[in-house]
């Protein structure tokens, strides 16, 4: 009866959504304006990791693997598809904006502390895409799209040692990259049996990387000695499919108390990204250029998460951990010299989340304060390479609300607040001494959560 208000709704959907992946599409095309990291840690590797979720998973902490919502899309969970009522249709779209800083001690030859060197970036950018809808009962899809990680950086060295100056002039090195990798979700979940559910989802990795390296003489040539001008240039393409499954067990279910315990698991491997290499000499009298293409063997890590979590109308809380297998395989193997001889490897992330959300009365019509949903939480975790065998420890506190809106059922307009810390001010290396990068950084996002419950697919009395 309803087919023609459904097919038409679903184009209205699919066309907004279409056309927000064409902007996030441009903007990438003109110049990487999606890049949201600006950091030195994103010099190896896929870089930065993003936190998945919807703006109120983010506002929690980042929890998610055991929300089970029908006011929601699961993104963290293919299992929670299922929760999808028959009569509903589920659209979420969020944007976030990123401040951060970076800090580092700087000392002379000597040893001794000179100051510190800070410089920082704004942006701000789609986060997340996604839709969800039933497909029969008990049995739902979703579709998601969002950022999984994000390289941006830029160093410069001026060289101005007696043995380089005295014979060519000071020599500049600069070190500089940008991209990101994107994923893109499709799955389903079913339960089977009551309070129990499963799901898959299969995961498509694209974007582009770069890494750029430049030296050149700053001044006029005071010697007599030859010295050679370089700039190379390393391009990652990545294209790749991976998968995810999932489940959910609700111990407690009923109308005023649900217990929900929820996992994943992701199958890591290869991404097999194309590089292709250029590096050009110059000297006075010639230019050489070197051009190179291969396949690399960078890998995205197996992944275990599980948590917890309890929901009753006015309060929710949540406990979760994520095991990442960074440092299997041939990230494993992984170690690579930098500067005065430091190493580079990854190494296995441990994430622990907690979250809560209270809502005074969601069912006050009189007072609409008492409808807001009010958000904590934190996370902390370790992040997936060491330099010179020192972790990078990460922590961050969140916070966020939670507006309903009287539009198409359930909708509502969310906010997250995000204040983390990344790095410290300890020493990397002794000899010469060399300062830890700190990173000080505030996110700000919000969150479209559209049509919600059982109003979607419901004909009104009066046209």
């Amino acid at each position: 009866m309803y087919r023609k208000t459904i097919y038409k709704s679903l184009r209205v959907v699919v066309a907004v959504a279409a056309c927000v992946v064409s902007a996030i599409c441009e903007v990438s095309a003109q110049g990487g304006a999606a890049v949201t990291a600006y950091s030195p840690y994103t010099m190896f590797g896929i870089g930065e990791l993003q936190t998945i979720g919807t703006t109120q998973s983010r506002a929690m902490g980042g929890v998610g693997v055991a929300w089970r919502s029908t006011q929601m899309p699961s993104i963290a969970n293919p299992a929670g598809y299922s929760a999808t009522l028959q009569k509903s249709f589920l659209f979420n779209v969020g944007v976030e904006g990123n401040f951060l800083q970076n800090v580092q001690r700087q000392y002379d030859a000597a040893g001794s502390f000179t100051g510190l060197a800070k410089n920082g970036k704004n942006s701000v950018n789609i986060h997340e895409i996604a839709v969800q809808f039933p497909l029969a009962k008990k049995l739902g899809m979703g579709v998601s799209l969002m950022p999984y990680s994000s390289v941006g950086y830029k160093m410069s060295f001026l060289d101005q040692s007696d043995e380089i100056a005295g014979n060519v002039g000071a020599a500049s090195y600069t070190y500089s990259g940008d991209g990101d990798v994107t994923e893109v979700k499709l799955g389903i979940g079913w339960e089977p049996f009551k309070n129990f559910s499963i799901g898959a989802a299969a995961k498509y990795y694209w974007g582009k990387i770069t890494h750029n390296y430049i030296s050149a003489v700053e001044n006029n040539i005071v010697g007599s000695d030859k010295y050679l001008s370089v700039v190379g240039e390393d391009e990652y393409a990545i294209s790749n499919f991976k998968f995810q499954v999932g489940l959910q067990w609700n111990a407690i279910a009923n109308d005023k108390h649900i217990l929900t315990l929820g996992a994943t698991y992701d199958y890591g491997g290869g991404l097999r990204p194309k590089v292709t290499k250029s590096l050009v000499l110059n000297d006075t009298y010639e230019t050489e250029v070197f051009y190179e293409k291969g396949i690399s063997q960078m890998q995205l890590p197996h992944s275990v998460k599980a948590g917890v979590m309890y929901q009753s109308p006015k309060f929710a809380a949540a406990v979760e951990y994520e095991f990442q297998a960074w440092g299997n395989g041939n990230n494993g193997r992984f170690e690579e010299k930098v500067n005065n001889n430091m190493t580079v490897k990854y190494v296995d992330t441990h994430t622990a989340k907690v979250g809560f959300s209270y809502t005074p009365n969601r069912f006050d019509v009189r007072n609409y304060f008492e409808r807001i949903s009010y958000r904590v939480g934190f996370r902390y975790s370790n992040y997936y390479q060491e330099y010179n065998g020192h972790g990078i420890p990460q922590y961050a506190v969140t916070a966020g609300f939670g507006f309903p809106l009287k539009f198409m059922g359930t909708s509502s307009i969310d906010v997250s607040l995000e204040y983390g810390l990344r790095g410290s001010h300890a020493l990397m290396n002794s000899s010469p001494k060399i300062g830890m990068i700190r990173q000080d950084y505030f996110k700000v996002g919000l969150g479209f959560s559209l049509f919600g419950e059982d109003y979607w697919f419901v004909r009104p009395k009066y046209d």
